[in-house]
């Protein structure tokens, strides 16, 4: 009735005045960071190699209480061969942290999609949803990456890593995929989002990018189901069920004994199914 309209029209016009507010905040590489995001990661290419600058590798003692180390490395693309899915679970099946993980010849480079918080700026899935958060890539050792949930967080967080069975010729496209957004985030910054714009959604758009398109699930948007339905799709070992590959390819007790180890990479692969 038009006589309950009228009182609600300042609250219409604060509402609209704030979404016009909100659509003008605008993402930034210029803040007060949080050390473990505080460089940008950034690749440069020659040819068939790939140099990454700003790979973290951080030595922890606890969460919160670490070495920084930061370094430049160049990667020959007709070396790159094996691609891993690692998922990461802290809240139950449903939910999980995705991470890519690609070899080359031996030698791995992690790529981890975050949010990048500010000094003193605590993590909200919540806030996540209204341009909170800038949109990182991280780009670590395993040793940084896993080592951190599996051994170091607290509690430690279930790491589970999965061999895909990707032609190397497809991984180079994804791989480029990469890091054609990590330089396109130095020069144009966006914001992270809780749904839409994340761990799982972004490996997601990646895939995408380089084709075939991949139907569209469920299993996306409840990240902890996206190795499930890697393997459903015929992505990963076959040679087992789900739930028995799955067991399997838990490797918090590996990552927690190779902890500081140079070899960590080669030793929490040991005897996981579909790794020579």
């Amino acid at each position: 009735p038009p006589g309950l309209i009228v009182p609600l029209l300042p609250f219409a016009g604060a509402f609209v005045a704030l979404l016009g507010w909100w659509s003008t905040l605008g993402a930034s590489n210029d803040r007060v960071w949080q050390p473990d995001v505080a460089m940008l990661p950034s690749a440069e290419i020659e040819g068939e190699i790939v140099t990454l600058r700003n790979i973290r590798s951080f030595s922890y003692r606890s969460e919160t209480d670490y070495t920084p180390r930061w370094y430049d490395k160049s990667f020959d693309l007709r070396q790159l061969d094996t691609l891993d899915l690692i998922a990461v679970y802290w809240m139950g099946d449903a939910i999980a942290h995705t991470i890519l993980s690609f070899g080359f010849a031996g030698e791995q480079i992690a790529i981890s999609i975050e949010a990048r918080k500010e000094q003193d700026e605590a993590y909200s899935a919540f806030a996540g949803f209204f341009r909170r958060y800038e949109l990182y890539y991280v780009v670590a050792d395993e040793s940084d990456l896993i080592g951190l949930r599996a051994s170091y967080r607290d509690p430690p967080e279930d790491v589970y890593l999965y061999r895909t069975n990707a032609p190397p010729e497809r991984l180079r496209h994804l791989f480029l995929e990469y890091v054609t957004k990590i330089d396109e985030l130095n020069d144009r910054p966006e914001f992270y989002n809780t749904a839409t714009t994340n761990c799982t959604t972004n490996i997601v758009m990646h895939i995408q990018a380089i084709g075939p398109q991949v139907p569209l699930s469920w299993k996306m948007l409840a990240s902890g189901y996206f190795p499930e339905l890697a393997y459903e799709r015929g992505s990963l070992d076959q040679s087992l069920p789900f739930d028995a590959l799955r067991q399997q390819s838990h490797i918090n007790e590996r990552a927690r004994a190779a902890d500081g180890a140079d070899d960590f990479s080669r030793r929490i692969r040991d005897n996981l199914p579909g790794v020579p």
